[in-house]
């Protein structure tokens, strides 16, 4: 893996704050820090997409089952769209 160094600015009343969530989430680490940052939002980003994907199929369903079948063909479908 290559690293690079990569700079951020804080305000100085967010100092302290910064100091304790490297100790201990990074164990004194900025760098493992900020990994661990990014990986627990990446997977609040995708959580929160999921939910509103949750939440357009229900209204869009307003209650209506759907079979297994439809669901698999709905998924390919949207997939297919993202490519």
């Amino acid at each position: 893996m290559t690293a690079k160094t990569v700079g951020f600015a804080i305000a100085d009343e967010d100092r302290e704050q910064l100091d304790a969530l490297v100790e201990h989430y990074g164990k004194g680490n900025r760098s493992e820090f900020l990994r661990v940052a990014m990986r627990r939002l990446h997977r609040d980003l995708v959580a929160e997409r999921l939910q509103s994907l949750q939440a357009r199929a229900r209204e869009e369903l307003a209650g209506r089952a759907v079979s297994r079948e439809e669901v698999t063909a709905l998924v390919k479908q949207t997939a297919r769209g993202r490519e």
